[in-house]
Formats: C-alpha cells, sequence, structure tokens
C-alpha cells in the first residue's frame, strides 16, 4: 500500500483567540509521525486550514494521501467549493472575498501537488488518531500562551 493518511485538526480557545494545529501522518507502511505548532491569536477556521496545510507538507510531492479531518470546512474548501469561487473570482455566495483567501491558496498549492482524497470523521468521537491531533493542538496552544 502507497497510500499516506493524514490526520489534521485545528483548535482554538475562543473564537478568534489562541490557536494551534496538530497533525498524525502516517506514512505508508510506517509508523505515525506527529507535529504541532502554536499560531497566536486566530480563529478556528484558520487553525483547521493550518492544520491540513502543514500536514500535508509533511507528505511528499506527488504522493496519494488520505486527508482526515473534523472540519467541513476544510474539507469542502478543498472538494465542494473550490470550483465555484475560482469561478466566481474567489468570491462566496455573498459576493465577498472567501475568508482567509491567502492559506486558502497554501492549501491549494501543497495539495494540487499531491493526489488528495478527503474523509471526514466527527471529532470526539473516539477516533485515536483524530483524538491525538486535538490533544497536539491542544498542547501547542498551552506552549504558546505563556
Amino acid at each position: 500500500m502507497t497510500i499516506w493518511t493524514c490526520y489534521s485538526d485545528g483548535g482554538c480557545v475562543g473564537n478568534p483567540g489562541p490557536c494551534a494545529w496538530g497533525v498524525v501522518v502516517i506514512p505508508p507502511g510506517g509508523e505515525p509521525i506527529e507535529n504541532a505548532g502554536f499560531l497566536g491569536h486566530g480563529t478556528n477556521q484558520i487553525a483547521e486550514l493550518s492544520a491540513a496545510l502543514y500536514g500535508l507538507e509533511m507528505t511528499p510531492a506527488g504522493a496519494e494521501v488520505v486527508l482526515v479531518s473534523d472540519s467541513q470546512y476544510a474539507l469542502k474548501g478543498l472538494t465542494e467549493w473550490r470550483r465555484g469561487w475560482e469561478a466566481k473570482g474567489y468570491r462566496n455566495s455573498k459576493g465577498e472575498r472567501v475568508a482567509n483567501l491567502e492559506l486558502w491558496m497554501r492549501l491549494y498549492a501543497v495539495a494540487d501537488q499531491r493526489r488528495v482524497r478527503t474523509q471526514w470523521v466527527k471529532g470526539h468521537s473516539g477516533n485515536p488518531h483524530n483524538e491525538r491531533c486535538d490533544v497536539l493542538a491542544g498542547q501547542a496552544i498551552r506552549s504558546g500562551v505563556r
């Protein structure tokens, strides 16, 4: 099996507030690799997008990757909403500029260098890798807010 699996989760204390991301990346036939980072003051959306971005960056260009997240925002933005946003000049259904556009553009650039499929998992439902991402994001928040 040559598929990488990337679990990602962002967290925010308050919204907006201190935020961070956590990822668990599982290479084909390998052991999980964990990473996390503090983002400073931001929103939950920024944290979720950052988690997906940094997790995908941990996989090699050209790889087949399953991105697993509890964030409908991140997953739908990569799949369902992207074409519409592009066709409308990155305007949403209200005609406003898509929020977090710079981050979306970075995420698209990284995703486009890989073969990414998305999978939604319900948050806090006992999925061990998703739960670990949540713990990592929480630890990153605590270590960044000193």
